[in-house]
């Protein structure tokens, strides 16, 4: 009885600090979108719940200033460099995985390692690079480097590892060749992580800051976060302003987690990351 007292309690404590995280961690959100509804004056108030709730902040910010276009800024950067970057980490990873050839173990490694590298560490050779290659204030300067993820490829080729290799024999004895398995089998068989991997990708690049902010000066190419950073220095006072574009940019990457959340979770657990 004793034991089962303890138990409970110990339940009861772990269920507590994990409410007490979760509001920690929704609390932010919450009061952004309070304050994306609240008039001026009513901002620094204390309330939660806005006295005379107004949409004219999301009015404003999507007519009177130039946001729509780095939405869209932001929107195609992330589709391409998504679309370009599981169409190179499933080949990387089919390769990897799959196929026998020398130095395969080391390239893996070679790849791995970068993973542990983080972006402010290689930003200034990444930038001269960029700059050397002509690539300063256009799409393609923000969208290639971004194309390489080691996590990608690591994911993909632990999934594959997982794959049996008996449709591939079989498909080899009907005269199929590599590029035949990749695309006829590999390809649908990848579905779940890919699709998770492509949420992943889009959602990093939809949110990035750091090197958008680094490779362009140009307004017009300005993504969602770095239009953010302007219009903060631009409306410094006028927090109902940004955090009206704020709740615009994370309402898309809120609403993704919420409906792909479990099949994210899924693929994650197929891929052997257990």
């Amino acid at each position: 009885m004793n034991s089962r007292r303890a138990v409970n309690v110990v339940r009861l404590a772990w269920m507590m600090a994990t409410l007490l995280l979760a509001l920690m961690t929704i609390f932010p959100l919450v009061w952004m979108i309070s304050i994306a509804f609240k008039v001026p004056v009513e901002v620094f108030q204390t309330n939660l719940i806005p006295r005379a709730p107004t949409g004219a902040n999301f009015l404003y910010v999507l007519t009177e200033a130039s946001f729509l276009r780095y939405i869209g800024n932001s929107l195609l950067v992330s589709t391409i460099v998504t679309a370009v970057a599981l169409w190179f980490h499933t080949m990387a990873g089919y390769a990897l995985a799959r196929l026998r050839f020398p130095g395969r173990e080391t390239i893996f490694l070679l790849i791995f390692s970068t993973f542990l590298v983080s972006l402010p560490v290689v930003i200034v050779p990444l930038f001269i690079l960029v700059r050397a290659m002509g690539m300063l204030n256009s799409y393609a300067g923000i969208i290639v480097p971004s194309i390489f993820n080691a996590f990608g490829i690591f994911l993909l080729r632990q999934y594959y590892l997982s794959l049996p290799r008996d449709l591939e024999e079989a498909a080899m004895l009907d005269g199929a060749g590599y590029w035949r398995i990749y695309w006829s089998i590999i390809l649908p068989l990848s579905r779940p992580v890919v699709s998770a991997l492509a949420i992943l990708f889009f959602l990093a690049n939809w949110n990035a800051f750091l090197w958008p902010l680094t490779v362009v000066s140009d307004s017009s190419l300005w993504v969602a976060q770095v239009g953010i950073a302007n219009f903060r220095g631009q409306y410094s006072a006028s927090w109902n302003y940004i955090m009206a574009a704020s709740t615009i940019v994370a309402a898309p990457t809120l609403i993704l987690f919420l409906i792909f959340q479990r099949q994210i979770m899924e693929s994650i657990k197929t891929s052997g990351l257990k």
